[in-house]
């Protein structure tokens, strides 16, 4: 185990034998006798913050597994991030990987199929809040932000939503509810924790709700209102953004920017270190990640369809040591996301290898002169995509061919460095994933300025938007950023984190042509009703009162 999450896991078993501790070690013999499997003892020795924390933990990590592989899929696959290729039949794994490319959802698919996995989390959240209901504001807030959190998750991609305030009885019909109500329930639940939540930053709240992960969830659900509260999933029109709170993304914004505990490159030694397999708390950048480790916290599969297709087969690979596992190969780069790592200087071109594949230094992480070879012959990873038409008919399967030739096809991520120590353990890995990172707060901000909202504490669009290209090393501006800016440096600061197909909905690109989401490219859907996802049919299966999506 890692030392990062060591210290993490070993504070929250620290936390939960102190709560144990206090509840077996009482000697209040006045306490009233209450079965110890069903609730606790009144005692004023006890802290109630602890004993929630005790049980939360799988509540707040419910989602590591989904996050680590499915959601991810969805998110960079549906957006201009990637394009899952696929080699002879390799890898296409019955069309879920080109049908998301390709906004051809399909209700059966894996990559779009995790609804019920975080619905699970928010009745494993109604249970806690049923049960510490009567310790207080203090107690149940983290439980509402989680629960928040996971509505916004779902909502975001799938529209209408329940709002699962409890446990539904037994054969109780669930009806989903208009997702601008969901929004604001989701509004409500967060501005009425906040008060109550912890301002603790640090190895005890890693990975957990705090303050600051409210109001940067908060600061998301603001700066996509119009979005979310649109009639329905077409009306949104971004050439008409209105935003009733553009000036409370500011205010949160500036909550996390003055007092809360971070910086741009606290912790980190460069940009690409913050996602090194050695990352964690230390990292100041983060206002809320999912702690992984592949051993005691698994599900982190980032990397495994970025990796070039035969790399496990030389030794060392290209991450400077030999990979125990296979690897996928399949997420290849779009050309256009590909062009934007391209800035003079810029430390974020680091995040993704094209042309000439460059051996990396196993210890530094960093990359070598030294080309990298697979069997004597010298990868060169084309910034293009072309699909072998020669052998394959069907263009909709995006199969680029079972050779050399193929798998060198899009440029890759190495965003989430690799370490065999890791991978070995059934391709998991031990790299945190952020979810909310002050550099994001920070471009937010400038969004919001840019779109009308005032500016406050001397910061205009042009400074904040420096801040993040001054901390990068890449050229900064000497204007104010236009909302095409601001989205180009979303897609460099925030690629691989699963933002994008958000950032593009609202900016009003993802009906445009990008990878093989083009204009007359067979089963390419351009329907503003692809900016959700179809309701998973085993969801339906079991809610037979629902109806699925439109457009689906």
């Amino acid at each position: 185990m890692t030392y990062k999450l060591f210290k993490t896991f070993c504070g929250c078993i620290m936390l939960c034998g102190i709560s144990t501790a206090a509840l077996t070690s009482c000697t209040d013999l006045d306490v009233d006798v209450n079965s110890q499997y069903t609730s606790y003892p009144e005692n004023d020795k006890i802290d109630p913050q602890a004993i929630v924390e005790a049980e939360m933990s799988d509540v707040y990590f419910h989602w590591r597994g989904t996050m680590g592989r499915r959601y991810a899929e969805a998110q960079i696959l549906a957006s201009d991030e990637m394009v899952g290729i696929s080699f002879g039949g390799d890898y296409y794994d019955s069309g879920t990987y080109a049908h998301t490319c390709l906004h051809n959802f399909q209700n059966v698919d894996p990559s779009i199929g995790w609804y019920a996995d975080v619905a699970a989390g928010i009745t494993k959240a109604n249970e806690k809040m049923d049960k510490f209901k009567g310790m207080g504001d203090a107690a149940v807030a983290p439980i509402r932000a989680i629960r928040a959190f996971y509505h916004f998750i779902l909502m975001d991609s799938y529209g209408d939503v329940p709002i699962m305030e409890s446990t539904p009885a037994e054969g109780e019909a669930v009806e989903r509810q208009p997702r601008a109500d969901v929004a604001r329930w989701i509004e409500s639940e967060l501005l009425a924790a906040i008060p109550y939540l912890s301002q603790d930053n640090n190895e005890n709240t890693y990975g957990k709700p705090n303050r600051w992960m409210a109001e940067a969830l908060l600061v998301k659900l603001y700066i996509n209102w119009p979005v979310y509260t649109a009639a329905n999933v077409t009306a949104y029109d971004a050439a008409s953004y209105s935003n009733e709170h553009l000036q409370d993304v500011v205010t949160y914004c500036d909550d996390i920017i003055q007092n809360g505990p971070f910086s741009l490159d606290g912790g980190a030694a460069s940009f690409r270190a913050k996602f090194y397999p050695n990352n964690g708390v230390q990292i100041k950048d983060f206002i809320y990640a999912m702690p992984y480790d592949a051993e005691t916290q698994t599900g982190m599969q980032y990397m495994r369809p970025c990796i070039w297709r035969q790399a496990n087969k030389v030794d060392p690979s290209y991450f400077g040591m030999k990979l125990s596992k296979s690897v996928g190969g399949n997420f290849a780069v779009t050309p256009e996301m590909s062009n934007l790592f391209s800035l003079a200087g810029d430390d974020r071109n680091g995040t993704v290898i094209g042309g000439t594949i460059y051996l990396y230094n196993p210890t530094t992480y960093e990359p070598t002169t030294t080309p990298w070879d697979y069997n004597g012959e010298q990868v060169t990873l084309t910034k293009n995509i072309t699909l072998d038409t020669a052998n394959e008919t069907d263009q909709t399967k995006l199969d680029v061919g079972k050779n050399v030739t193929g798998w060198s096809q899009g440029y890759r991520s190495i965003k989430y460095f690799v370490i065999d120590d890791d991978f070995k353990n059934d391709r998991n890995q031990s790299n945190d994933v952020p979810i909310f990172r002050l550099a994001d707060i920070l471009l937010t901000k400038a969004e919001a300025i840019v779109r009308g909202a005032s500016a406050t504490n001397g910061q205009t669009a042009q400074s904040l938007f420096n801040q993040v290209r001054a901390y990068a090393h890449a050229p900064e501006l000497d204007h104010n950023p236009s909302l095409k800016e601001l989205l180009d440096e979303r897609g460099r600061e925030f690629f691989h984190e699963n933002w994008r197909r958000n950032d593009m909905i609202r900016f009003g690109t993802f009906e445009s042509d990008y990878g093989f989401h083009k204009q007359g490219f067979p089963t390419a859907r351009f329907d503003k009703e692809c900016r959700v996802f179809p309701i998973p049919q085993d969801v339906l299966d079991v809610n037979t009162n629902w109806k699925q999506n439109a457009g689906f």
